[in-house]
Parts: C-alpha cells; structure tokens; sequence
C-alpha cells in the first residue's frame, strides 16, 4: 500500500513537468511479464524514476542501483521494499570492489531465473555528452554467459537530455538538491502552469540481430548503436511559464575527452602505466588520448582496479574511477592530478564579497568557542562562512540550523568524550560545533596512526563512542586504513540524520528564525578539543585544550597573521591535525574567517582549482601539501592568494622560490606551532618576513631560551625552548611520564622538546627536536640537519620526499641509518656531509633502501616506523 501511494505521487509529480509518451509497452505486456531484463540508456538521473512509475504496476521490476544513490536519495528509506539489487560504490570500496560487483551481478542472473525482472543500465552511469557510451562495461556479457536465454527488452529514452537531472550543463547536481529547486519551479508557476518537457520512452523485444552470443565489445557497440540512433541534442525547457525564447536546442558541453596536456609527465611515470595497459589490452598502440572503455575495452571493474594499483604504486590519491577516461587521465593521476578532469559545480554569488582590508579579530568578552560562535552567527546571520563541493556554500544561519539539529541526538549518546573520524570538509565542522553544544568534548581521532596507536589514544582519552560517517568508512577502508577493532564504537551521521522526525527538522528550522535560546543555554563541556601528539617518536600523547587555550591562540596568531574580514582559506588539513583543528574548526566558529574545503590535502591540482573557483586569499598548510598546490597549480588559479603560512616542518627553499613563481608579490610566511600550545607558537611577519626563520613568538607567549641548567643562553646560541603564557595546555591527560613543565624563577614554563635559538630581534630558528640528537664522542650531534642537507640534493619535483634519517642503535651506541628511495652508497653520501662542511663525526653508518619513506597524516616522516627497522 505504502509503494503504491509513493508511486502516484511520483506520477503526479512527473505529469506536473513531463509530457511522457510510450512506444511498444503493449508488445511487451502480450508476450509475459516474468524474468524480463530491462536494458534502458541512461541520459539523466531522473528517467529511473521515469520508468519505474511506466513499469510498476505491470512488471514490478527490481532496479540495479549504485549505493551511492542509495545513501543520498530517498531511496534510502525505500530500498528494502523495492528490492534494490546494490551495487558498490567503486569510489570508496577499493580493492574488494570488483569481486563484490560480480557477486552482486550473480545475484541479478539468480533473480531473472526465478522470474524477477530487472531494470539493469549497462553503461553504469548517466551521459556524459548526447550519446551513450557504454565503454568496456561487461555486465550484460556476464549475465548472458550464465544466461544466455534471458528475454530481454530494450529501452530507449529520448528528452531527457538538457534537463537539470543531466549532466548537459557539464556538470551534475545531487538527485535531492534538483528536486529541490522543481519543487520551487512548481511552487512559482502555480503548480500547473509549469513548462512541460517531452519524454519519449520506447520499449523493444531484443531483435534477432542482437548479438547474444558475442564479445563484450561486440555487445556494448550494439546496444551503442541502438541507443543512439537519432540522439536528440541538448534541448533546453524553460522553468518558468513567463521565460523568454521558449524550448530551444543550446550548446553541448565541453568534451570531457578532450586533450590533456601530459608533456611534462615524467618518463619513468609513462613507461610504469604503458606497461601496466599493455598486460591488461591486446593493443599494441596506445595513445594519450585512447579512452580506457572505448578504445582500450577495458571495463569498468578493470579501471576500478587500476584506481587503485595507481594509488599503491605511485602513493597518490585517485578521486574516484571516474577520474580515469583516457590514458592522458591515468598519467595526470600518477602524478597526483587525477582531480583535475572533474568539472567543478559553480560557486553560489553570495560567496563573494566585496574587498574589505578591515582587520578581523576575535570578539571580546565571550568565554567559549560556542559562545563566541553564537554572537558572530548572531551579528552576521546571511554571511557565507563555508563552502565545500558537497555541502555548497553554508551561512552562519544553516551552520545554527544544522547544529540545532544534530545536537539533540549527539547529546544522546551516554559519554562526556566523543571521537570525530571526519576529513576537512563542511559538514566535519558542523559535528565539531555541534558536539561542543550537546555538551560533549570533541576528541579527534587520527586515522592514520594505524590500529595500535588508535586503539591507545582511544583508551588513553577514555573515548568509546565515533562520530563519523559511512562513506568516510568505506573510503578510508578501501584506501587501506584498518577500522575493524573500533567499528563498535561509530555512529554514523546517515544513522543519526534517519533519527530525526520532520516535526523536529521545522520545529528547529523555526527556532533557527527566532530564536537561539536552546544553543545559549547549552552547558559546555571546559575542553574545546582533545587532540593527540604526532606518535612520529614516541606513543601519541593526549591533549586536551581548553576554550581559553584555543580562543587565546587564535585571537594572537591571528594579529600576527594580519587577516582581513574579505579573506578567504582553503581548508584542507585533517581535523586530527593541530592547525586542521584551527584552520577548519575554530577560525571559522570564532572569527568568521571564510572557509573552502577539500577533503584530501594530497589533491594539488584539485586544490589549485577550488583556490580559483573560491578566490582564496590564504593558503595554510604543511610544506609538503603546500608544494602540491604550487607545483599543480597556474599563476592565474593561484592569482587570488595574497598569502601563504606554513608550518609543521622546515620549508625547503625550492618551495619558496616557486611560490614567488606562482604569487609574485604575495606573503610567505613561515610559523611554528605545538598541539600542546593550540597551535601557533610563533609567525613571521607579513611587515617583516624572515626566510629561513620562524619568526617571532605570538604576543600572548612569554619565551625563554635556556640551557641544560635552566639558564638562558646568549643571544644567537642554541637552546631549549621554555614557554608560557595562556594558550599553552594544563598536562597529557592520563600520563604517568615525566612533567612538562619545570619550575623556572618560581614560574611554571612548558619545556617544548625543541632547540632554536633567536637573534636580537627575537626571530627564532628550529635547530630540531632533542629526541633527534643523538652523542656520538660526546657531541651532539643533529640528525635532522644530516637529512635537510642530503634532502636538499636529492629532492626533485617527482620525489619530495626521497630520504629520511634516524638513529636505530641505543643512546650508548647509535647507528645513524640513511633510509631512502633511490639507490645511494654510504661512500658517496659521506662524501657529500664532509663537502657540506660537516665534520667526520656526522656520518652515516648504514643504508637502507625503501620503496617509499612512511609519513604520517600530517605529512611529517613517520620516524616511529623507520625506527622498527631496526626489529627486522
């Protein structure tokens, strides 16, 4: 009863919009209705609905749909009564995702024996241009190898194409955002006064010429061929009865073929994937342009499959299958630019604002995060504070909706400590300040560390209950990360949004018009954030920071950063991360600083474009990901960045002077940041910057530079470095090591771990972390300084991060190891310290060879797993 109600409301719906005409049903119903295999094209994301409203009544038929459309469409609610046959989403599952298709494929050829019908698209996806393309997709060919007999119908649909379900503007909305606007487009016209476009449906027995007893190439031209026989042309049908220019054919979009410049592709890149297609093909040419399905033949399990031997072999990221078309897309990907054939969704106009050199500041007089959220929201309720490719562009408004939302149910959950596993994105921002308003302390969770060192900072932070979602899951599982020990733990957002009734949605979207009150009076957990340190040398340590550490922290760094109210930061580093935390959670709550997010920092060329769609003006990162960008990017995507700040290690000078390259003019600004201090510790200048400096500590630290003895050193001498002041933590939470902090002159100073020394005008330079000094003959001597110098020649463009540097013995007898990814002689690398000006005594004992140097998620070396070397 509840499906039939649905699908004449969906009729309604569809005849308010759609003139729909049907060809050849009748043939069909008169020869059965059982074990029929419904074969359509797919030129949009609405003629599914299309035809299951035609075909419901009289077959039933059970739909093959992506999980993807699953998880955000309303089908999420319906599936189980449909009887939706699944398949995964090959973006996020990984390795497995081949074999789990096949096994839902056999399913499909089990549920055609029984008399099911099934509605089953061969190309897996909807037009990318006028006509289908069905590339080297081998599902039909599956099922008739174990169905050979199966009667088969084919669907043919014509008029979809031009529509807002379609990809004709070169781009593709979410199913439920263009409901939304239709539901609009209705309301506006008066219901039915709304301009109708035609749909032509036409239904065929599989004619004798039908080959089913060929190729899978053979087939898929075939069915090519019928589907586009007479493909009409982009056709667009006004919205509004009152439009100007009627019905009217308008210009495809751009190929999303067309030629991609590969020229400064490595030659070592091209010959490692020409290899890789040439056991997977019988071509003996392959071209640049060659489409991996059309040309190539290869399916779309095989590129799934190639997603991800490029993420394994040459340790980038791939977006998604999708990303790899042709053979010219498979090299941008191995070198990191797989992004970069994704159109981009066109940004809102309410994103941009007007220049304004007005300094922005923290406001005075709020005491928490949430407080200071809730005045700023208050003041500026249409400002458009973030903005992602997913969520769109999100104001302090639905920011105060979408928490009023999901607080409720986050405050239902039965602890005062809640994880968080969600990347830089909008909606990880949304459950971070919601969490704060449910009353909980968000604890961010590093998924990088691996299993054990997870598993300790859970228990160390008395954390059983995750925040996250499914998709982030499935991704980060399909790229390898290991959940299986904490799955227990999630909630998942789809969850918890599937918790919330309709009363509750209007009821907070009226309160978020009138009234705040349910936010005012929330009662805040004393920590902003618990964090956890690096784990780089040591197990991660627990942090917990208070809302006077971070506001104090982001109130100082930011007068030195010297940001304006029009600026605008892309946010890519993970929340997990000190300065993810402040650059995609608090400047955002507690200053209004507009946010654009990408989910992987890894994406240089992605990264580049979403800098010039959003305008961003400042670009925060570590070295590593900030050299992605600038290497990926043009002068004109990175025209808008005024400024750059990095941090977390020492900036190689190429990375500078390439950015003068990419921003002439624009700021560079080295820092130095402590998770223990919230982060920044100390900032150049944009007044006065200092190459090779760290600049000076941030106005609300007090410094000291002191010796063994806890005496400050002359000015110029290396020393350890002391801190306090109000943005520094109060101790590890659950810590039985050593304190700290020491007593100095009667003062309590947080002891950093870290040697820099200062001039005269209080420029600090980080000379390393003392863990990272090793006595060998009673000097102390910098292991970090042996890696810069060998870095710095054998860096290239193509190998970032060739060596690395760590002492495997014990402090009585240290063994100085040169880890690295090219073949090097300890000779020769010897040679090279004593050109530099070293002495003998800073040599290297051993040589190791890598296929890739560990690194964190931060991007930092992951010393801790180099150090297991030592076990094996």
């Amino acid at each position: 009863m509840i499906l039939t109600l649905c699908f004449l409301f969906v009729a309604v719906v569809l005849w308010l919009r759609y003139r729909i005409h049907t060809k050849g049903l009748e043939e069909v119903v008169q020869k059965g209705r059982k074990g029929i295999l419904f074969l359509p094209n797919h030129p949009g994301l609405i003629d599914p609905v299309i035809l299951s409203r035609i075909l419901f009544c009289k077959f039933h038929p059970r739909a093959v749909v992506d999980e993807k459309q699953i998880r955000n469409t309303v089908l999420k609610y319906l599936h189980k009564r449909l009887r939706i046959l699944p398949l995964p989403d090959m973006g996020i599952v990984g390795r497995k995702g081949a074999e789990m298709v096949m096994h839902q494929i056999d399913a499909c050829v089990d549920a055609l024996r029984a008399g099911d019908n099934l509605l089953l698209y061969p190309a897996g996806r909807i037009y990318r241009s006028r006509l289908e393309k069905l590339r080297g997709n081998g599902g039909v060919a599956h099922i008739l190898s174990k169905y050979p007999d199966v009667r088969i119908v084919l669907v043919r649909t014509r008029g979809v194409w031009g529509s807002t379900f379609s990809r004709a503007r070169g781009y593709q909305e979410g199913f439920m955002k263009v409901c939304s606007e239709h539901i609009k487009h209705l309301l506006l016209n008066g219901l039915f006064f709304v301009p109708r476009r035609d749909i032509q449906v036409e239904f065929v027995e599989c004619p004798a010429d039908f080959p089913r007893q060929g190729t899978k190439d053979e087939i898929n031209r075939w069915l090519e061929n019928f589907y586009n026989t007479d493909a009409p042309y982009n056709t667009y049908v006004p919205f509004y009865w009152w439009e100007q220019g009627g019905t009217r054919v308008i210009p495809e979009p751009d190929d999303i073929n067309a030629t991609i410049d590969t020229k400064n592709i490595p030659a070592e890149v091209r010959e490692t994937v020409f290899k890789k297609l040439h056991e997977l093909t019988d071509k003996k040419l392959i071209l640049d342009s060659h489409t991996l399905g059309t040309d190539l033949g290869l399916d779309s399990l095989v590129v799934a499959e190639l997603q991800n031997w490029i993420q394994e072999e040459f340790g980038v990221s791939v977006g998604s299958p999708d990303c790899l078309r042709t053979v010219g897309s498979m090299l941008l990907a191995a070198v990191g630019q797989s992004a970069q054939v994704e159109p981009m969704k066109p940004i809102p106009p309410n994103w941009f604002m007007r220049k304004d050199p007005t300094l922005l500041s923290v406001p005075d007089g709020c005491k928490t995060v949430t407080e200071t959220f809730l005045a700023l929201a208050k003041a500026k309720p249409r400002f458009a504070l973030l903005g992602d490719q997913t969520a769109g562009v999100i104001t302090n408004r639905k920011a105060v909706l979408a928490v009023m939302v999901l607080s409720g149910e986050i405050a239902k959950i039965p602890a005062e400590r809640v994880g968080i596993i969600m990347p830089a994105c909008a909606a990880a921002f949304l459950v971070y300040m919601a969490t704060l308003f449910a009353g909980k302390t968000p604890v961010l969770i590093n998924w990088t560390v691996g299993p054990l060192n997870m598993n300790h900072c859970l228990k160390n932070s008395e954390c059983e209950h995750i925040l996250t979602s499914k998709v982030v899951i499935e991704r980060l599982a399909g790229r390898g990360a290991d959940f299986s020990e904490v799955e227990q733990m999630f909630h998942y957002l789809e969850d918890i949004k599937g918790k919330i009734g309709i009363l509750r949605k209007l009821w907070c979207v009226l309160m978020s018009r009138i009234s705040w009150h349910s936010l005012r009076k929330a009662k805040v957990s004393p920590y902003a954030a618990i964090l956890f340190t690096s784990g780089s040398e040591n197990r991660p340590k627990t942090v917990p920071l208070t809302h006077d550490n971070v506001i104090s922290d982001v109130r100082y760094a930011m007068d030195a950063m010297g940001l304006r109210k029009d600026d605008c930061m892309i946010g890519m580093l993970p929340p997990f991360h000190s300065f993810g935390l402040l650059l995609n959670f608090l400047m955002p709550a507690i200053a209004n600083l507009r946010v654009a997010y990408h989910a992987n920092p890894m994406e240089g060329a992605m990264l580049a474009r979403i800098i010039a769609a959003y305008k961003v003006t400042m670009i925060v990162g570590t070295p590593t990901f900030a050299a992605g960008i600038l290497r990926n990017g043009t002068n004109e995507q990175l025209a808008s960045v005024r400024m750059l700040i990095t941090g977390a290690e020492k900036c190689p000078e190429p990375i500078y002077k390439l950015f003068w390259e990419r921003c002439p003019g624009a700021y560079f600004l080295e820092g130095y940041g402590i998770t223990e201090c919230s982060p920044v510790v100390a900032l150049n200048r944009p007044a006065h910057p200092r190459p090779g400096t760290m600049g000076p500590v941030i106005d609300c630290l007090k410094m000291l530079i002191a010796d063994e003895n806890l005496k400050p050193v002359p000015v110029g001498t290396t020393g350890m470095l002391y801190l306090r002041g109000p943005s520094i933590f109060g101790g590890y939470l659950n810590y039985d090591g050593p304190s700290p902090f020491v007593e100095i002159d009667g003062e309590q100073w947080y002891r950093t771990g870290d040697l820099v020394k200062a001039d005269a005008e209080g420029m600090i330079t980080f000379m390393g972390r003392l863990k990272r000094f090793v006595k060998i003959g009673g000097e102390m001597i910098s292991l970090p300084a042996i890696e810069d110098t060998l870095t710095q020649i054998y860096r290239t463009e193509e190998n970032p991060h060739p060596l690395a540097v760590e002492s495997l013995g014990t402090d009585d007898a240290p063994d100085v190891t040169l880890f690295t990814t090219i073949p090097l002689e300890r000779e020769t690398v010897n040679q090279q310290l004593r050109d530099a000006g070293f002495a003998p005594i800073y040599s290297i004992r051993h040589v190791i060879q890598l296929d890739e140097i560990p690194l964190l998620g931060s991007g930092k070396t992951d010393y801790q797993t180099l150090k297991k070397h030592k076990q094996g």
